[in-house]
This record gives structure tokens, C-alpha cells and sequence, in this order.
């Protein structure tokens, strides 16, 4: 091979070694902590900001902030962090950075930040009940039809427009408590809520929440079981607990489509953190028709109001809630979670014409003259659809 071939040969593999490194470096970037999307923001509210990679730092002139379009402060020294009032109501905001870097150029991040209002009022032609029929020794009861079943709204009998009992599609939120007292607790509850989330029908829809001081989506609704795995894999614990406000949130996201819903809710805590009110909860799982199921552990055990609420949360809708003090129950307790969801009825009757009054309505679910023990919603409350 001649001289000049080799040296040409060299200097394309130099060129080729060359851009592989460049690309494998990192393009700066910044990225907002605080507030994280999703979150809620009431008074006193510290901005805070990581570079990636951490060197670009080092190249920075200063660090602008906005909200909702208007300049909060510029901050010239590390950690480029910055207060602001964000009032005293729970009002979606809109949070910006800007980062000038000394050659000139510009990075930049955006984050949205959510109100605790909630739609009561829901366009529902449809009361819908989701049903679990058991015999006397606690099996699960199969192959029923829709005349099998009686459903009262105050006592008045309701003549039944829907009734499926397979194949009825699903769509979940599982709310993982990640708070800094999980810590111990986490890589069990982990483990347990991926081998759950892999027993579930193929079609049925998941969004993943984690929650603590904030609220996340690490995996949002898919049916893809892997990308789940990795969202709940990645979980860490820190911060505080808002459990009442991570319901409300996963209630709005199960909206209102055709077929069956559900929350499942793991907590260790007291609610420490929410904005919303424990009233307010319980007017919004009133509003919806998904079964709630409530996991609680740790200090849960020892917190009477919050058993209290997730018991009434869980037996209003229809779902249950389970209370352990032991690492090694999860495994069952997920187990029966799913146990129910694969002998579920999905029942509807119209509703009436004084559906949207905003009074409490109970409903009665019943399979007479079996024997029969039927879990099922207990009631509803509905006020007037708002107009646009």
C-alpha cells in the first residue's frame, strides 16, 4: 500500500474518532427542580435550577426567571436559584429560565405548574357502577347477566341500559407514595407494583403518579408494561406527603371515556403537604366513578383520620383498603387488587333528571335471592354542568 493511502486512511479514521467523541459529549442544557411540571405553588416559592452537565456552570453570565411572562429577578452567582410570591391562591403558573452563557448563548427551560380546581360539574349521561359479587365463603361470583342484578338510587329502582362482564376495558392511575419516609419501604413497594402492573390485561391503560411534596407523571397512560417497569424502577423517596392532592389529580386524569376506572393509592404518611382539603377530596371521589383501592403502611397504621379517609374513599366507591405493618403482606395485598379487577361487572342506568342537583344520591347494589354479597359504588353527588 502506498505512503499516501496510509496517510489518508489515518487521517479518516482520525476524523471518524473525532466526531464519535464530539457526539458523545453532552449539548448543555439546564433544567428546572423547582417547581417541577405538575406541581402546586402557593406562597413563598424558591426557584432552583441544575446545569447538564454540571461544568456548564462554569461558563455562565447570569440567570434570568420568569413567571407567567413577566421578569421575577436575575441572579448572577451560583446557585442561580430566586424567590417569589406566588399568592395565596393555587393558580396555574407558568415558570421560565433563562441562562446567558458568556460566549453569548442562550439555554433555556419551561415549566407549568397546576390550580387545585377540579371539574365537579361532568357532562354524565350514564350513572356508572362498577360491581364485585362474592358467595358466602368469599369466592368471587361469575357469569351473571344484567337481570340478575338490582340497582336502587334512593331506594327507587333503576332499570339498567349497560351491563358487561368481560372484556370491559380499564384504565388505572397507581399513585406511589415516594416521600423521604419511604425510604426502607420502597424497593419492596416497588418490586410488588411492577409484578402488579405485569398482571394486568394487555389493552388496559396505566398512567404511573409518584408523589411526595410534588406531584409527577414518570409513566404516563400506555399499555407498554416495559416503560412502566422503568418509570416505577427510577423512583426515589424525598420530601413531604400530599396525599390529597395526588388524589384529586389522578381522579381528573381517569376522566370520564367508556368503560371501567380505577385508582390505586400506596401511602406510608399523613397528608403533610396538600393544598387541597380532606372535604374537597371527598367531594371530588363523590364526582367520580372509579374504584378506589387504598394501600396504607408505616405511620398510616397510627394516623386514625387518615385510615378513616382512605376507608371511606375506598368503601364509597366500591374499591377497599388494606393496612399492614408488614413488608411481606404487600405481595397479597396487590394480589387481591388484582383478584378484583379481574371480577369486576360494569353496570349504568340513565341518570335521573335531578342527577346534577348536587345532593348526595345513594345507590344499592343487590343480587337477590343468591346470597350474594355485592361491593359496589355507594352513591354520588353531581352539581350542574357549567356553561361555556
Amino acid at each position: 500500500m502506498r505512503t499516501s493511502q496510509v496517510r489518508l486512511l489515518t487521517m479518516v479514521a482520525t476524523c471518524v474518532a473525532a466526531a464519535a467523541v464530539c457526539a458523545a459529549r453532552q449539548a448543555p442544557a439546564i433544567r428546572i427542580t423547582s417547581p417541577a411540571d405538575g406541581t402546586y405553588l402557593m406562597g413563598a416559592v424558591r426557584f432552583t435550577l441544575v446545569f447538564e452537565p454540571a461544568a456548564v456552570v462554569h461558563q455562565v453570565e447570569h440567570v434570568r426567571w420568569f413567571a407567567d411572562g413577566r421578569q421575577v429577578c436575575t441572579a448572577s452567582v451560583p446557585p442561580y436559584s430566586c424567590e417569589w410570591d406566588a399568592g395565596g391562591m393555587v393558580n396555574e403558573h407558568q415558570i421560565r429560565v433563562v441562562a446567558t452563557l458568556r460566549s453569548g448563548d442562550k439555554l433555556i427551560a419551561n415549566a407549568r405548574t397546576r390550580s387545585v380546581e377540579y371539574a365537579e360539574a361532568v357532562d354524565v349521561d350514564v350513572i356508572q357502577i362498577t360491581a364485585v359479587v362474592t358467595d358466602g365463603d368469599g369466592r368471587f361470583v361469575t357469569g351473571l347477566k344484567a337481570e340478575d342484578f338490582k340497582v336502587y338510587e334512593d331506594e327507587k329502582p333503576q332499570e339498567l341500559s349497560n351491563f358487561a362482564a368481560e372484556n370491559i376495558p380499564l384504565e388505572l392511575v397507581v399513585a406511589l407514595d415516594v416521600s423521604s419516609s419511604m425510604e426502607e419501604a420502597l424497593p419492596a413497594v416497588k418490586r410488588y407494583a411492577t409484578n402488579f402492573l405485569a398482571q394486568l390485561q394487555p389493552a388496559d391503560q396505566v398512567t404511573v403518579l409518584g408523589f411526595n411534596d410534588n406531584i409527577f407523571t414518570p409513566a404516563r397512560r400506555s399499555t407498554d408494561q416495559a416503560a412502566r417497569a422503568r418509570a416505577i424502577a427510577r423512583l426515589a423517596p424525598w420530601g413531604g406527603t400530599a396525599l390529597y392532592d395526588v388524589i384529586i389529580r389522578a381522579l381528573d386524569l381517569l376522566g370520564r371515556q367508556s368503560g371501567r376506572r380505577a385508582l390505586l393509592v400506596f401511602s406510608d404518611g399523613e397528608d403533610v403537604s396538600s393544598h387541597a382539603s380532606m372535604p374537597s377530596v371527598m367531594t371530588r371521589a363523590e364526582a367520580s366513578d372509579a374504584t378506589i383501592y387504598m394501600i396504607g403502611q408505616g405511620r398510616a397504621l397510627r394516623a386514625t383520620a387518615l385510615q378513616q379517609l382512605m376507608k371511606r374513599l375506598a368503601t364509597g366507591s366500591g374499591g377497599r383498603a388494606f393496612f399492614s405493618g408488614e413488608e411481606a403482606k404487600l405481595e397479597a395485598v396487590f394480589q387481591e387488587i388484582i383478584d378484583d379487577l379481574r371480577h369486576q361487572y360494569l353496570l349504568g342506568y340513565p341518570a335521573p333528571d335531578h342527577a346534577r342537583n348536587g345532593e348526595q344520591h345513594r345507590i344499592r347494589v343487590e343480587v337477590p335471592g343468591r346470597g350474594y354479597a355485592v361491593r359496589a359504588r355507594q352513591g354520588y353527588r353531581l352539581t350542574a354542568a357549567k356553561s361555556q
